[in-house]
This record gives structure tokens, sequence and C-alpha cells, in this order.
């Protein structure tokens, strides 16, 4: 197995353009210039981040596992960050904070999950009966 190949953040700058489209998610370079015709999201999403990291960008979206399957055939290698960039390894280091619940919302979910339990217990009393 050949060694692995690690970016610094100048040579993933390079990688800017539609034949050569480079991106780093979560410390792993993905060359995604054979894929950009085939985004889901269209080629300008792509353009807007390559040749640089864009794993904050990548998480926003929540990407589906299929997604990330066809992420790992791109792989070509590590990201190092600069010494004036810090690496986003894991999505988890900078988290969102949680939006306050609406109390109204709440309760009228609330009461669907109980209006749905009494039927249940119904209709569990029906059968058992």
């Amino acid at each position: 197995m050949a060694d692995k190949r690690i970016f610094t953040a100048a040579q993933l700058a390079q990688h800017t353009h539609k034949d050569s489209l480079y991106v780093a998610i979560h410390g792993k370079v993905y060359d995604c210039s054979g894929f950009i015709d085939e985004h889901p999201g269209g080629e300008e999403v792509l353009l807007d981040e390559a040749g640089k990291d864009a794993t904050e960008s990548f998480e926003d979206v929540g990407h589906s596992d299929e997604a990330r399957d066809i992420m790992s055939k791109l792989y070509v290698g590590e990201y190092q960050a600069g010494s004036g960039e810090k690496a986003k390894s894991t999505y988890a280091s900078t988290p969102k904070p949680i939006p306050a619940a609406d109390p109204v919302e709440s309760g009228s979910k609330l009461q669907y999950v109980i209006a749905l339990a009494v039927v249940a217990g119904a209709v569990l009393w029906k059968v058992i009966r």
C-alpha cells in the first residue's frame, strides 16, 4: 500500500478549478473533479469550497451515508493545516447551540403522543380481552 499523501493548505489551495477540484473534510483530502457533474447540489457548491477545508459546510448540509461512501472513493490523502489554521478533524469540536423548544409546539406534540397511546391501549385491551 502506498504512503498517504499529505496536503498543506497551500497545496490544497492550488486545486480550485473544475478539472482539478480538491476539498478537505475531517482532515482528509478528496479529489472531486470527476464527481462535480454528478453532485446533487450542483457544481457551484463544490466550486465554492474548492481548495479549502469544507468540513463545516459538508456537515451543515447533513450528507447521507451514501454520500460518505462516495467520498471514500474520492480520497487522495491527508490534510495538514498550516500553523495559522486549525485542522477540523471532528465536527463535534465546534458544536452549534441547540435552539430552545417552543413550549406551545412541544405541548401540541405531547397531545398527539397521548392520543396515540390511548388508541394503542384501547386496541391492545380489545385484543387481550
